[in-house]
């Protein structure tokens, strides 16, 4: 039996959501990626606003116990729907790359993340040293192999509003894969 699909603040929760909901616009199927405290939640609540389906997987049953995507749930979200905006990093989103028609990695310097992750209200990782510490760690180590999957990059400095039309226009465009 096919999950009931509804949109509560642009974000997908897949317990009440159905699988084949699908956006009235360009098909194409976008994942947002990038370090912890770059703004991806803050974008998708925007495009969600603005009637993108979106769904952000930190949130909801999206991860597995070891924190990295569910495949059956990924494989059944990208097989039912033409067009959404997907937002997470997990060691296993490579794994989906090619079921995507652009990986756009977000990015901000080290200084500004770690601000971001401090004085946000949202998300508590990033409160405690040892947790920017992993940070820094990740934008040396994880930061590289994100970049080199991504088929566009953005700085996540700019505006938010210029970061989200940005992403609508990827939506419009032909498919890069």
């Amino acid at each position: 039996m096919e999950q009931l699909l509804s949109v509560e603040r642009g974000v997908c929760d897949l317990r009440s959501f159905h699988v084949k909901r699908r956006y009235r616009g360009a098909m194409v199927r976008v994942l947002i990626t990038g370090m912890s405290g770059v703004g991806k939640s803050s974008l998708l609540e925007m495009l969600g606003e603005w009637g993108q389906f979106v769904i952000d997987t930190d949130y909801g049953d999206w991860k597995t116990p070891e924190g990295i995507w569910d495949a059956r749930l990924m494989g059944e979200v990208l097989a039912g729907n033409d067009s959404v905006v997907v937002s997470g990093t997990v060691e296993n989103q490579g794994e989906f790359y090619e079921r995507f028609d652009h990986v756009v990695l977000l990015s901000a310097p080290e200084e500004v993340i770690l601000e971001r992750v401090q004085n946000r209200s949202t998300n508590p990782y990033g409160w405690s040293e040892e947790e920017r510490a992993e940070i820094r760690g990740y934008l040396r180590t994880v930061e590289p192999l994100l970049r080199s999957g991504a088929t566009v990059e953005i700085d996540a400095t700019r505006p938010l509003i210029d970061i989200a039309r940005e992403i609508v226009r990827l939506t419009k465009d032909e498919r890069s894969t």
